[in-house]
């Protein structure tokens, strides 16, 4: 049998643990339940397992063949993040939320079911392996860098030697038709930085706007500028998205206040946009603030860095998808994708690589489809197997050919 039929041969089981994540979702880097369903998914397997000092975090090792003393051995990292997002689920599939304004709207549920089956065909394959593999069972991505807690814990060297190469993957809730493997060398995706900003005047009466110092129309002024800035100050075929997610003031009509809060998500594609932005944006909410005379306190929040792949590993991953499941279940994207992954964090480590894989729906329009972090995304189980079936055969075929060069 082939791998893919090992895995199909393990849909049910995988089905069974996706919903069971998906109806009890975690959020952050404390994730007690997942972690205990990760457990009892490798129970009985040859896994050497440590768990996270700092977070729930699950690093499992598995050794192949018959290691010989004294030689040094290739070791590959498999990553699965697995919490969920502060959504309240509005879906009503039969196996929804139950937990109170948490949802798996990311589809982590199934990264950590794909990642437990793949431990399931790997372990059954461990003679074969020509080296040693590293599983990472991640919390925190959602804006807790879990990766980073990880890595300083050490995941990265869990194996003995340093990994050489690491491959992650995610799920879509649209973008692509169902079962698309998608994958791009280079930025694949976006750096991620967040912005607080905090504009203080002085408040007065409704009427009388002259006797007071208005924060309101100044953070107004600013969410505008920031727009102009990025279209005025930054190349076009270098692009920046910046975001106001929050705009608060005040607490009733005819009351000037005191102060007035803006926060935005800053996207850049490259290290220069990155540092530039940096730069412009307290320069522009400091002059503006000046300006009008009022104070303002501006946080610039460096997040996550861009997601850079190995062009060497992305082919790989290509040769092993079309190898699997042939040329016509591959998208190479030309362009990135303005979200952003702690993953990043690993790329920046040791080569590597992210696929990108289609969960809509048989059939569904991934143009209309509700997108990761909606209320309504949804994500098809048919997609599980063959997830669980890749995850395991790059660690096979990239452990294959570093044995053979080492």
């Amino acid at each position: 049998m082939s791998i893919t039929d090992d895995a199909r041969a393990l849909q049910d089981d995988l089905v069974r643990l996706r919903h069971d994540l998906h109806r009890q979702p975690e959020i952050g880097l404390d994730l007690p339940r997942t972690q205990e369903r990760v457990l009892e998914a490798l129970d009985g397997l040859p896994f050497e397992i440590t768990l996270g000092k700092e977070t729930t975090s699950v690093t499992a090792v598995l050794r192949g063949g018959n290691p010989s003393p004294g030689v040094q051995r290739p070791a590959v990292l498999l990553r699965a993040d697995m919490d969920g997002l502060p959504v309240q689920e509005k879906t009503g599939i039969d196996f929804t939320s139950q937990a109170d304004g948490a949802m798996h709207a990311c589809g982590h549920d199934l990264h950590t079911s794909m990642l437990a089956g793949a431990a399931t065909l790997l372990a059954e394959k461990s003679h074969q392996l020509q080296g040693d593999v590293v599983l990472m069972f991640q919390p925190g991505e959602e804006g807790c860098d879990g990766a980073s807690y990880m890595i300083r814990e050490g995941v990265l060297d869990a194996a003995g030697p340093r990994v050489q190469a690491a491959y992650g993957m995610h799920v879509f809730s649209s973008l692509e038709p169902h079962g698309t493997f998608c994958t791009k060398p280079g930025v694949m995706l976006s750096a991620s930085d967040g912005l607080e900003v905090t504009v203080l005047g002085a408040g007065g009466h409704g009427s009388a706007p002259h006797s007071a110092k208005d924060p309101v129309t100044v953070a107004a002024e600013m969410v505008t500028a920031l727009q102009v800035m990025v279209t005025r100050q930054f190349n076009m075929f270098d692009p920046v998205v910046l975001s106001v997610g929050v705009l608060h003031a005040g607490t009733k009509r005819n009351i000037i206040p005191e102060s007035a809060r803006i926060e935005a998500t800053i996207r850049t594609f490259s290290e220069a946009s990155r540092l530039k932005m940096m730069d412009a944006v307290p320069r522009l909410l400091k002059g503006i603030a000046a300006a009008h005379g009022v104070e303002v306190a501006v946080d610039y929040l460096q997040e996550y860095p861009l997601t850079i792949t190995n062009e060497d590993e992305t082919h790989t991953a290509e040769k092993v998808i079309t190898g699997l499941f042939g040329e016509r279940r591959l998208s190479r994207w030309a362009t990135p994708l303005s979200g952003s992954e702690d993953f990043s964090r690993v790329l920046a480590e040791v080569p590597g690589t992210f696929v990108g894989l289609s969960a809509v729906a048989p059939g569904g329009d991934p143009h209309a489809s509700p997108f990761n972090h909606s209320p309504y995304a949804t994500f098809d189980d048919a997609v599980l197997a063959d997830g669980a079936a890749l995850y395991a055969e790059l660690a096979i075929s990239r452990l294959a050919a570093l044995s053979r060069t080492a």
